[in-house]
């Protein structure tokens, strides 16, 4: 009755005064100052409460501006928020995070408060210097703060102010998380800073209690300034930078000038040609062949296609197994219309041969294929590449073409991405003939003439499937050149 009769008399007095300005812990009594009456601590913390409610009416809206962060940085991204509108912070609580293009920086409180009004959403852009949030504190800076008005336990003189039940300790995010890496309890900690605060020093000595010896919180490369001087090496140093000779560099005259030069010839038709293709959806499909047994046939077979006055290559052999597939899948010896309505198969297997000239890029074909042999072939190929690089080809060689090989490796390189020649559908390039090692039948390492394969076709109307099994038919005839004679007409 006597604690009750205490709290009447000072609900009394605290509605008369206005000079209310601190509760200050006494042992087992909370003394209110300008009542004369002690308050025992066994009342109900909510009728204590009450007195911190009613000062909040009176407190006035802060604008809490998002203050410089260094490195020159003028705008920052919110990427999550701490608290929300109507949440009680203090200084030192941690607002919200903000990342900049440079690192994660998490903004903390400089007010005792209640959060009003959140000016930014998340992964909002935040201006330096504009507000951030609008916290309402006390106009009265000396009234206590909402931690000091709790129910406090009995406690001894040689207890700090921390040890307290219900205390919110006073630290930074940087010795919490030292704190927490460590297993320790704030509230065991005796803080050395201001108003108690916990400082990085106040953990280390905790943990050397502890353990005997500091631990370190986490691995972080930290710069060590390198050692001072010593005032006995600098003449020495003076003498070797100056014994360093400094180079000379003489200004370079450059009296070059940009030439400009209008598109013609060949390269005015490649530049059309390409930019019809950019309208072709491409795929491709690349393999690679083992050329051992056409590399011996070829050997066998050069001497006398010499002595008959053309020289082989392998191109003839490549031409005419492509047309023995083209055979067996002929969609990819068609062309597409423009409107994308009709299919038209070609019947003579005109296949063109991609050559570099003086004059650029230019693709001859070799004419009915089908009907021609190997020999046949390699005669024409002659032709073709005699008037390529003498520029003499007509434009019956250069036009009519259904498909197209490019012997990319007679310069160099094993794969490539061919560009297929409107309105033709298909295009492969041959890399060059590399010896490799590789596993014969019987698991025995030999020595392979190998060459890549890499295919284009137009989307549109072939699959990959079909491809694959182009490809394959065409592999199969050049590693084993014998069963072309069953297909030969």
């Amino acid at each position: 009755m006597a604690a009750v009769r205490a709290l009447r008399s000072c609900n009394r007095s605290f509605g008369r005064l206005a000079s209310f300005r601190q509760v200050i812990p006494c042992n087992r009594f909370l003394l209110v100052k300008s009542c004369k009456t002690p308050l025992p601590v066994n009342l109900q913390p909510l009728q204590l409460r009450n007195f911190r409610t009613a000062l909040a009416l009176n407190g006035q809206i802060v604008q809490f501006k998002l203050s410089d962060i260094g490195e020159g940085i003028t705008e920052v991204t919110v990427k999550d928020w701490y608290v929300k509108e109507g949440d009680t912070v203090s200084q030192f609580d941690s607002i919200c995070e903000v990342q900049s293009d440079k690192a994660s920086v998490t903004i903390t409180s400089r007010y005792d408060g209640i959060v009003r009004k959140l000016y930014y959403n998340v992964d909002d852009t935040a201006l330096v210097g504009k507000p951030l949030v609008d916290i309402e504190t006390d106009v009265l800076k000396d009234v206590a703060s909402e931690e000091d008005v709790v129910e406090t336990p009995a406690i001894s003189q040689e207890h700090t102010h921390q040890e307290i039940k219900g205390h919110k300790t006073l630290a930074t995010p940087a010795v919490r998380r030292l704190a927490m890496e460590n297993n320790i309890k704030l509230s065991e900690v005796v803080g050395s800073g201001r108003d108690g605060r916990i400082l990085k020093e106040d953990i280390l000595n905790f943990l050397s209690k502890q353990t005997g010896a500091i631990l370190p919180p986490s691995p972080r490369i930290e710069i060590v300034p390198p050692p001072p001087i010593k005032e006995t090496s600098k003449p020495l140093q003076k003498e070797k930078a100056a014994s360093i000779p400094v180079p000379f560099i003489q200004p370079i005259a450059f009296s070059g000038k940009d030439v400009t030069e209008p598109l013609k010839g060949f390269h005015k038709a490649m530049v059309k040609t390409m930019t019809a293709a950019l309208k072709i959806p491409h795929f491709g499909y690349c393999d690679e062949v083992d050329m051992t047994a056409l590399v011996k046939l070829r050997e066998d077979l050069k001497p006398v296609a010499e002595s008959r006055g053309v020289r082989l290559s392998f191109m003839p052999f490549f031409l005419k197994a492509a047309s023995l597939g083209l055979l067996q899948y002929p969609i990819l010896n068609a062309s597409l219309d423009e409107n994308c309505q009709n299919i038209t198969y070609k019947a003579a297997h005109n296949i063109g041969i991609a050559m570099d000239t003086q004059q650029g890029l230019i693709v001859p074909n070799v004419k009915n294929i089908q009907v021609r042999s190997v020999f046949e072939i390699a005669a024409e190929l002659n032709r073709l590449q005699s008037l390529g690089s003498s520029g003499q080809l007509g434009a019956a060689d250069l036009t009519g073409g259904t498909f197209t090989l490019s012997n990319i490796g007679s310069i160099g390189g094993t794969y490539a991405k061919p560009v297929i020649m409107p309105p033709e559908v298909a295009i492969g390039a041959i890399g060059k003939v590399q010896v490799v090692p590789r596993f014969d039948s019987r698991g025995q390492v030999v020595k392979a003439h190998i060459i890549n394969i890499s295919w284009s076709a137009d989307h549109r109307i072939i699959d990959g499937a079909t491809m694959s099994r182009f490809s394959n038919v065409w592999k199969s005839y050049l590693e084993n050149p014998s069963t072309m004679l069953l297909d030969l007409k």
